[in-house]
Parts: structure tokens; C-alpha cells; sequence
């Protein structure tokens, strides 16, 4: 049993000698290295890619290690670096690429944990010299992160962002229906391994286990932080926070509330900045739509991985409906759009009335929960876990109803029912609908 990652391997196909390093990113455990290793592998098997064109090294492997020894037989293969840690000697890798890329054939390099190669940016830069290498690589997030990326490879690396498991690959991959995966899912998310173990105990020790030892001593031990109480702390109200708006102040006095010790606006900040370089977490920002501009108030931080969040809160607060919405937001991104959370300010009437006696207008603020945009297109979407009422119904429809464009207006819902739009324009769809086609917001 496995997953296919169809849209990801479409994307590396897509940017087959471009001539720049496809550089595989996401966080631990998302399957980057079974995407490059295995499926796009076995892709250029059947296209006929003869598998000596086809190179694969994996800088954590000691087999692969060993090929290196017979190159510059005098120099250390392992080298510690200025962290203390050991690197790969990138002069012996670079005559083992040498020595196995002769002639004129196009020869495909797919490197796997790449950060642990000395000086991996001047090495992969210099492979793109050679007009017959085509270069893939994939890295761990402690010392792979986004904002390294952008500034190590100058426009040299066209970078893949590969989230977990959406929830139909998950149901395609797991041979489930919806309705029987949607609980396992919504309580253990989409990592491909987690998926596969085959009882929940299992999946949620797991996940509990990776969010300490692994995810935040990566940030610990990549920026040597002293506050590692500080740093788990706000990972977990960051957790308790999702779906709902939030700014560096408002944490900081949660902070404060919750753990009874003082921390500072910047301490805070840096933390999320780490959370968000390492995938753990996204940010959308608020944007006025009538505007048309982004506002500096409330944004909202959703998980790349539901399971990660249960996990950091013990799996005491699996709220369907905020794990709803931090799914579509996912999903959202998954069909490659830009996600923000929309506002559309309004003027209405109050109950009160001046000293004339006429009727007194209040300014407010509506919110709309997503605002998809690709290019040209736009989409706008409100998540609701149910819709009992004609009340909660026109809750929903309230601000879709006062944007005044062209652009499909949508509210998921988990109701099993027909989709439905009404004389406004505005379309009612169900959430497995919604999540297992492309009916509506096309990838």
C-alpha cells in the first residue's frame, strides 16, 4: 500500500531540465524522499532513462557513504564542521559525480538529505555548468529552510513545497471511503507513515514522539535556543489557536496568562518565524477585498499537518470544526493557490438613533475564511460544519453576499447533500465533494 503524490510528480515532470535544481521541500516526514526516490524514480525507469543515467545518493546512508572512500583516499570522507557536526566531503563527492556522468548522455542526479553535503549550495550551483546533469534534491528542515533556500540559490532553485497526505490521496492510497476515513484522518492527519501504522495508539504515540524529538529539536538545536520551555509552550497555544484570528500581541499575553512567566513580543515572534521555516505551521493574512490590499491586524496560523497539532495538545482538543477548516486551508494550498483570510467591510444599521432621531450606521468588519487566488482566478470560500438552520445559513452568506465581483463564492459544509446555489450566486457544496473532486477550485 502507498501513495501515488500524483500532482507532485506532474510538477517534476514539469521542470525537467529546466535548468535549475528542483529543490524538494516540506516538513519531516512528509514524504519528499520516497517522492523523489521511489515514484519519480520508477517515472524515469519507464520512460526509458537507462538506470546508469540515473543517480541516486542519500547523504545519510552509509552504504552511499562508502562509494566515496576510494576519492582522494588521504582526505576524511566525514568532516566536522563549524557546528560540531559531521559533513560529507564535498571534493570526493564531486569526483564520484565525475567519474559517473562520462559522455554526453543526460544524467539525472536525485540527492536526498543534500544539507548534510560541506558546502552543498557552491556543489549544487556547479552542477548546473554541466548543461547533461539535471539535479534533484530534497533536505531536512533544520537545515533546509525555506528562507535558506531563497537566499542560498539566488534564482538557481525551482522550488517543490510537498505537504502531508490531502485527505483523497489518503482515502485513495488506504482504499477507504470518506465517511470511514475522515475520523482517523481528522485526528491523526495525513504523514504518509503515520497513516500506515495500523492502530491509533500507534499513529498518536508516534506523533506525540516526532513533535518533541524531532520537530522542535530541530529548531532548538539549528538556532541554538536556551528557551526550549518557552519555545514548546508556544507551540502548544499556537495549537489551541488555530482557526481563530491572532497577532503576536494576543500570544504573548496567552503566553503570559497561560504558563504565569513573562516573555517578550520579539521572543514570540522569532518563535513563529521558526515554526513557519520549519513547515510546522502557515500564516494567512488578512485581506480587505473591498480594498483590495492587505491589512497588518489579525492573521490566522493553521497547521501543515492536523495530526502534528492533536498531538502537541495530547489530542484533548479535536474540534471538528476548526480541524475543518485547517484542512480545506491545506487543501487550498495543495491546488497551488495563494490562501488569505478575507474581510469585507460594511456599513449597517444599529438599533440606536441620534439626537435627530435618525438611525445611527456602524462600521463593521465581516469575515470571509478564505480567499483563494491563482493568476487571474478567485475564489471565496466560508467553512462550516453545518448548516442546521436558515439563521446559521444566512450567518454565512452575510459577507459572500457583499463582495461585489464575479468570482465563485463557495460555503463547505458537511451535509451530505446535493450541491445547491441559491439566487445570489452563492453555491452550497459538501465537504467530501468538495475534498475528493475537482468540481470546484481546479488545481
Amino acid at each position: 500500500m502507498e501513495f501515488g503524490r500524483e500532482r507532485y510528480l506532474k510538477l517534476l515532470l514539469e521542470r525537467e531540465h529546466n535548468g535549475l535544481i528542483k529543490v524538494i521541500t516540506g516538513m519531516r516526514r512528509s514524504g519528499k524522499s520516497f517522492l523523489m526516490n521511489e515514484l519519480f524514480y520508477r517515472i524515469l525507469i519507464r520512460k526509458g532513462i537507462p538506470e546508469g543515467q540515473i543517480i541516486r545518493f542519500a547523504f545519510d546512508m552509509d552504504e552511499d557513504i562508502d562509494l566515496l572512500e576510494p576519492y582522494f583516499p588521504d582526505e576524511p570522507t566525514r568532516i566536522l564542521n563549524e557546528r560540531n557536526e559531521y559533513v560529507i566531503n564535498a571534493r570526493k563527492f564531486r569526483a564520484f559525480i565525475r567519474d559517473h556522468t562520462k559522455g554526453e548522455e543526460y544524467y539525472y542526479l536525485l540527492l536526498d538529505e543534500v544539507q548534510l553535503l560541506e558546502g552543498f549550495t557552491g556543489t549544487l550551483n556547479g552542477f548546473l555548468r554541466h548543461r547533461n546533469l539535471d539535479v534533484y534534491v530534497t533536505g531536512s528542515n533544520s537545515r533546509f529552510l525555506s528562507s535558506d533556500i531563497a537566499s542560498e540559490f539566488k534564482g538557481r532553485g525551482s522550488v517543490i513545497h510537498v505537504l502531508p497526505l490531502t485527505f483523497r490521496e489518503y482515502c485513495e492510497g488506504m482504499n477507504l471511503e470518506p465517511l470511514k476515513a475522515w475520523p482517523d484522518y481528522l485526528e491523526t492527519g495525513g504523514l504518509p507513515l503515520v497513516a500506515l501504522m495500523k492502530t491509533r495508539n500507534e499513529r498518536m504515540d508516534y506523533l506525540k514522539n516526532l513533535s518533541e524529538e524531532t520537530y522542535l529539536k530541530d529548531i532548538i538545536q539549528h538556532h541554538h535556543i536556551r528557551k526550549t520551555a518557552e519555545l514548546g509552550e508556544t507551540f502548544n497555544i499556537i495549537a489551541s489557536s488555530i482557526s481563530s484570528p491572532v497577532n503576536v500581541l494576543r500570544l504573548t499575553n496567552t503566553f503570559k496568562s497561560v504558563t504565569k512567566k513573562e516573555i517578550s513580543d520579539d521572543t514570540i515572534s522569532t518563535f513563529i518565524d521558526y515554526f513557519e521555516d520549519s513547515f510546522l505551521i502557515s500564516k494567512a493574512q488578512r485581506y480587505d477585498i473591498r480594498g483590495r490590499k492587505y491589512i497588518g491586524a489579525l492573521n490566522k496560523l493553521y497547521f501543515e499537518d492536523v495530526g502534528v497539532r492533536n498531538a502537541r495538545l495530547n489530542f484533548r482538543q479535536v474540534e471538528e470544526s476548526h480541524l475543518m477548516e485547517n484542512i480545506l486551508y491545506n487543501e487550498l494550498r495543495y491546488r497551488g493557490y495563494n490562501v488569505d483570510v478575507g474581510e469585507v467591510s460594511v456599513r449597517e444599521k444599529t438599533d440606536r438613533k441620534d439626537q435627530n432621531g435618525k438611525t445611527i450606521y456602524a462600521q463593521k468588519a465581516l469575515e470571509v475564511d478564505f480567499v483563494a487566488s491563482n493568476g487571474s482566478g478567485k475564489y471565496y470560500i466560508q467553512s462550516a460544519l453545518s448548516l442546521p438552520d436558515a439563521a446559521k445559513e444566512a450567518q454565512e452568506k452575510r459577507s459572500l453576499y457583499r463582495i461585489d465581483d464575479s468570482f465563485t463564492k463557495l460555503i463547505i459544509t458537511k451535509n451530505g447533500l446535493h450541491v445547491r446555489t441559491d439566487e445570489k450566486g452563492v453555491t452550497v457544496v459538501d465537504l467530501f465533494h468538495f475534498l475528493m473532486s475537482d468540481d470546484f477550485v481546479r488545481p
